[in-house]
């Protein structure tokens, strides 16, 4: 191990005070978002058809399960604060674990509780029509390109929704518990109950299960290049392709369930928790997602489950119960929402914690209240997400010349996506370089179905990584390009200190 790595300190200074339920629902609360209730109305429209609709989330579902089972091993060896930057860091050495670290503060998990708050503000909406993202506070200034900077009403509930939740964060892991475990809870059941109500109350003949085409998209319309203008090849080829980009939505949805790491100090016998954790709340999540599209095929026709910008959940509880369905849905979001921000606020400062206890971050990162909190990691991320609440796509209509605003939640989830994947892609690597590196470490748990799990992920990984970056080469390009910042913030750190 690291001869940096505090082993002995650091249990005494985080405590160990999270059981194997509380992990679990860190696991299923960061990931239920507000991702299923949105991403497959894109989803649907680049596939053209249900039966690959439900593809695309199998296979980020295989993902994220093949993910889960190689992270319990590395999880369960090195249960530390700040969980992926560890493995990383042991793994490669300390640069990637850098990389990962300064990704995941510049815009991985700051822009996800960004593109969150901003859900749970813009559903806030429907029961509260003041708070919309066109009545500005600040109206929109032109940055550069197609981008600008605005405050609108529901851009403000969003940074108070993130500087809430730092708050309460700061007042120790018991606060912050209860309310992921009370939220997660919550939104669990609302989901269920959404499945319930499409597969039972919304079942009905003029669905897109029984009047589109299950495996024919052409035979429902469907034109790769409407789907995605651009793209220059058709049938198979074109379908296989936009299956891949179809799952950027999907592997959005399913992300951070590798947050429970990032706590890894303060779970209680973390060798059996931690897999338990990660396993049983992926496997939830994985389950109940398939579940709600499938109750989204059987309640909608296509046409209308592939709306841009709308929310296909909405659509089906407003198919059952009209315009009660509508405001059930939004409550239903904003829990969902709340808890999902909550889970990545509390779990991302830890990671910040655990770089500047490395000497790789501001030293003050590194420190804890009295509550044994890292206060300050909380109140850097903080600031910095409610930032990325700010910028604003301008959208140019060619006919009229008119000009809109929209938010940057899709180029958001194209910049994270295929960068986060090549982290996580490292770290499911980083199993099978630790088994040679280190094969005296006691591992309470091993990887079920070694290399085979291991290699399908950097496999299927590796290949949604080349597809997103043919077909998206400009935003999933600035995502790399983000991660590849911090290759001379690191050398400058170290050199500062060095000198210090």
């Amino acid at each position: 191990m690291d001869s940096t790595e505090q082993t002995s300190s650091e249990p005494m200074r985080l405590v160990r005070g999270l059981s194997v339920l509380d992990a679990t629902m860190i696991v299923i609360g960061s990931m239920i978002g507000s991702g299923i209730f949105i991403t497959s109305a894109k989803s649907a429209l680049l596939v053209g058809s249900p039966g690959w609709l439900l593809v695309a989330w199998g296979l980020a579902g295989v993902l994220t399960i093949t993910g889960a089972l190689s992270c319990a091993e590395l999880a369960a060896m090195m249960p530390r604060a700040g969980g992926q930057y560890v493995f990383l860091r042991e793994a490669y050495g300390r640069p990637v674990g850098f990389l990962f670290g300064w990704s995941l503060l510049l815009v991985i998990q700051t822009g996800t509780i960004a593109a969150v708050a901003v859900a749970f503000a813009r559903f806030m909406g429907v029961l509260a029509p003041a708070i919309s993202e066109s009545n500005y506070i600040v109206a929109p200034t032109h940055l550069f390109g197609s981008y600008a900077i605005s405050l609108s009403t529901a851009q403000l509930i969003a940074i108070l929704l993130i500087l809430l939740l730092t708050a309460t964060n700061t007042r120790g892991l018991k606060t912050g518990t209860l309310i992921q475990n009370t939220f997660t809870f919550t939104k669990t059941a609302a989901l269920v109950g959404l499945i319930v109500v499409g597969l039972v109350f919304g079942w009905n003949h003029g669905s897109a299960a029984y009047l589109s085409s299950w495996w024919h998209p052409a035979l429902n319309g469907w034109n790769p290049q409407t789907a995605q203008p651009g793209i220059t090849t058709s049938g198979t080829t074109a379908l296989v392709m936009l299956v891949g980009l179809a799952m950027v939505g999907p592997l959005f949805a399913q992300s951070a369930w590798n947050n429970v790491t990032f706590a890894g100090s303060e779970i209680r016998d973390p060798g059996r928790n931690l897999p338990r954790a990660l396993l049983i709340g992926c496997l939830t999540v994985v389950a109940l997602y398939l579940l709600a599209n499938f109750a989204y095929v059987v309640t909608l026709p296509l046409d209308t489950m592939q709306k841009p910008g709308s929310s296909i959940a909405t659509a089906t509880m407003q198919a059952v119960f009209n315009r009660p369905g509508t405001i059930l849905m939004a409550v239903a979001i904003m829990i969902s929402t709340f808890g999902c921000n909550n889970g990545l606020i509390l779990a991302g400062a830890r990671v910040y914690y655990a770089m500047a206890r490395d000497g790789l971050f501001f030293k003050r990162v590194g420190t804890l209240n009295a509550r044994h909190v890292p206060v300050v990691a909380l109140v850097a991320q903080g600031i910095w997400a409610s930032i990325l609440t700010l910028p604003r796509t301008v959208i140019t209509d060619p006919h009229t010349a008119a000009v809109t605003y929209g938010n940057v939640y899709d180029q958001l989830l194209e910049y994270i996506v295929s960068a986060d994947l090549i982290l996580y892609a490292l770290m499911v690597g980083a199993v099978i370089v630790m088994r040679r590196k280190a094969p005296q470490l006691e591992r309470p748990y091993r990887t079920f179905g070694y290399p085979l799990v291991p290699l399908l992920y950097v496999a299927l990984a590796a290949l949604f990584v080349i597809d997103l970056g043919y077909l998206k080469p400009g935003t999933s390009g600035i995502g790399y390009l983000i991660v590849l910042t911090g290759i001379p913030v690191y050398f400058l750190w170290r050199r500062q200190a060095k000198t210090s």
